[in-house]
């Protein structure tokens, strides 16, 4: 589904395990366009990190996606990626997968709004 994002629709992409990524298709998040373009992608063991970062990418610059989530797994396998992506929209969340779980000193976001937070209380 997608959901409202202004006037335009917004999307949610996910980068995930097999798992993670069924979940939240079976939530209504998976899409695909006449175009036969997804709005995810399952990592196996066999997906090498150049589709990751395609992914990513893709997901990133892509115009009405609102949110891209990522197992924190994942994004360690492309975190020169997400250190380096500065944007506000879509907004990138790392979350936990079933074997992994999530680990907030990882998790680059997290900690430049941490940083931000305790630059402001000074």
């Amino acid at each position: 589904k997608r959901r409202t994002f202004g006037k335009r629709e917004a999307l949610i992409t996910v980068i995930g395990d097999e798992d993670t990524v069924t979940g939240f298709l079976l939530a209504g998040v998976g899409e695909v366009n006449a175009q036969k373009v997804n709005n995810f992608l399952v990592v196996t063991p066999k997906t090498q990190v150049t589709e990751i970062e395609e992914a990513f990418t893709n997901f990133t610059t892509r115009d009405g996606v609102a949110i891209v989530l990522i197992t924190q797994a994942n994004a360690d396998k492309i975190r020169y990626l997400i250190d380096d992506y500065d944007g506000m929209i879509p907004a990138v969340l790392e979350i936990p997968s079933k074997d992994n779980p999530y680990d907030a000193s990882k998790d680059s976001i997290m900690q430049r709004i941490l940083k931000k937070m305790s630059v402001g209380d000074n």
